[in-house]
């Protein structure tokens, strides 16, 4: 079920109305029944992966917590981690990386000029399958480490993994945030209930006035990148930048609405990253849910920056190859990664150079122009990654690149007609004059958001006819501008495929 359907518009207000008028002692296994339902609904099928993954987690921390109790060797405690870590990682590679381990198998095989033949299989990726079990193995890693005791109650815990607004992408909760406030007691709080809808509302305007805007352009030029000239598709690559950020932050951002409606704070998955000075800056802020969990279970295990400069850069990588790895399998994804570790490793090599040029050219470094300077150049390094995200494959991205170096098409640069064909041809003029004003006024938002306004304080210090102007003004903004309707086939959040 997407958030995009009119079968959510339909679902989420009965889920939060039954949610307010049950008796407490049902309310969660309400939540239950309607998170399952919710994830059925693409495949009942899915119900028994997430039921096979709950139960074993499930067992498996308790196992953990009597070892500590019985004070048992830490060799017992081990191997417990070890059969929940592993299982959860079998599911996910199975699943998600079956078909492309075998691909690349073939392929390294047939360099050495030896031929095999593989079974031919495909596996259905059941959706959300990354985030939940990602969620299972960092609650089972807190246990582990003693940061949370096992929770005993089954119920609690089945809704702790599979709480629908965040089930299928993410922000991935940790126990120590989402568990407690599931055995608390959430009263209907009608200032709490404009808040979360007027989040879900800014959700829904990223994604449906801008993020699917987008996406038809952007679309048209990778399919068709042939036709299109260096300096388009470096523009549809641009695009891409916000199409991504529209559709993964509106989607962030109707789970946390929809959740914060029913009195469940989740974890703030985006923080302005178009605004960051520096590439470690941006996945500070960019999918902070994802990159934290990395940063705790991955980066820091593996030593951190505790061991050396060199040892802290191959951490880097490692972790950065890592997630782009979890979010496709395909050697495009991991080169994405890579490219990323790749730059934070470079700007700390080069961080006493850069100061040092800075102080001979006599560069002031504390003015609002050296700040967009970086601003640029950190979105410049992070654009260029995102053309190997969103190609087809490796092969793809590099091929575009090729086409784009042999055919820059300069001209089309003081030709804007000709720049922006792609906005007559694939994207009537109207629509892309609302995707500018949808952008402009996404950054806007964003520029709040980085000097830490508070918006809706903000809002609720306005007179109460300017406040529903603004609400009147959101609805409507996606009710005229939005994509959707009996023509329009809902795009699915880029972020569910991971």
């Amino acid at each position: 079920m997407l958030f995009n359907s009119t079968g959510f518009l339909i679902f989420f207000p009965i889920v939060a109305a039954g949610y307010f008028w049950i008796p407490r002692r049902y309310k969660n296994l309400w939540l239950l029944g309607a998170s399952y339902y919710f994830y059925a609904s693409w495949n009942p099928a899915y119900l028994l992966l997430i039921l096979g993954t709950t139960v074993v987690s499930w067992v498996i921390a308790i196992l953990m917590d009597r070892d500590d109790r019985r004070k048992k060797k830490d060799t017992w405690k081990r191997w417990h981690l070890a059969v929940g870590v592993l299982w959860n990682l079998g599911v996910l590679l199975f699943f998600k990386y079956a078909v492309f381990i075998a691909d690349s198998l073939v392929k390294g095989l047939q360099l050495f000029g030896l031929s095999v033949k593989m079974p031919a299989f495909d596996v259905l990726l059941p959706v959300g399958i990354s985030f939940y079990t990602f969620q299972a193995m960092g609650y089972l890693l807190d246990v582990y480490r003693k940061k949370i005791s096992a929770e005993r109650n089954f119920l609690q815990y089945a809704l702790f993994l599979s709480f629908f607004p965040q089930l299928v992408a993410g922000p991935i909760e940790r126990s120590g945030n989402l568990m407690h406030q599931l055995k608390e007691e959430h009263p209907f709080d009608l200032e709490r209930v404009k808040s979360g809808l007027l989040l879900m509302g800014w959700g829904f305007f990223q994604k449906l006035v801008i993020a699917d805007r987008i996406a038809i352009l952007v679309t048209e030029v990778y399919d068709h990148y042939t036709i299109y000239s260096g300096m388009q598709i470096g523009l549809a690559t641009i695009l891409f930048a916000f199409q991504i950020y529209c559709d993964f932050g509106g989607y962030s951002d109707i789970a946390v609405g929809a959740a914060r409606v029913m009195g469940f704070t989740l974890t703030k998955n985006f923080n302005s990253p178009y605004h960051a000075v520096s590439v470690s800056e941006f996945w500070r802020n960019w999918h902070i849910s994802l990159t934290s969990w990395f940063r705790d279970y991955i980066y820091i295990p593996l030593g951190g920056n505790r061991r050396g400069r060199w040892r802290k850069y191959r951490n880097i990588l490692l972790t950065f190859s890592l997630s782009g790895l979890w979010h496709g399998a395909g050697w495009n994804y991991i080169v994405w990664g890579l490219l990323n570790g790749l730059y934070q490793v470079a700007g700390d090599l080069t961080g006493r150079f850069r100061a040092s040029l800075q102080k001979r050219l006599h560069i002031r470094t504390d003015c609002g122009s050296y700040r967009l300077l970086q601003r640029g150049i950190t979105f410049g390094f992070v654009d260029f990654a995102w053309l190997f995200f969103r190609a087809d494959s490796l092969g793809t991205a590099l091929q575009m690149l090729w086409h784009s170096v042999t055919n820059i098409g300069l001209f089309t640069f003081f030709n804007p007609n000709s720049l922006l064909c792609i906005n007559t041809i694939i994207l009537p003029e109207k629509d892309f004059v609302v995707m500018l004003a949808g952008l402009f006024v996404l950054m806007l938002a964003d520029g709040r958001r980085r000097k830490k306004a508070d918006i809706k304080g903000t809002l609720a210090a306005q007179n109460v006819w300017f406040r529903w102007l603004v609400y009147y003004g959101l609805i409507f903004a996606i009710l005229i501008f939005g994509f959707y309707g009996p023509e329009y086939d809902a795009s699915t959040f880029i972020y569910f495929q991971f």
